[in-house]
């Protein structure tokens, strides 16, 4: 059985900007690389299929679609928590 091809999405967001950008995309060896590339720089490589397919219909340097805020919201919150450990969890709740 032929392993499935891989794919990969690089997302960048800023306080300017109105919502995350796809700054990267690829199948096969470009994925690979933008996967390397990232863990060569220390930033989280999170794998969802789901999340990868649909992000790799949005166009290469376009900001994410309406459509997937809270997905991509709740991705950031997660990691955001995993990379400031127990301070960053809601208090009193």
């Amino acid at each position: 059985m032929a392993e499935a091809r891989r794919e990969a999405v690089a997302l960048a967001y800023s306080a300017a900007d109105s919502a995350p950008r796809v700054v990267a995309k690829g199948r096969g060896l470009i994925a690979e690389e933008i996967i390397a590339r990232a863990r060569a720089h220390g930033v989280f490589v999170h794998e969802s299929p789901e999340m990868v397919a649909l992000l790799m219909q949005v166009d290469l340097d376009a900001r994410i679609p309406p459509q997937l805020y809270v997905a991509v919201a709740e991705l950031l919150a997660w990691l955001y928590r995993l990379e400031h450990g127990a301070e960053a969890a809601p208090t009193g709740q």
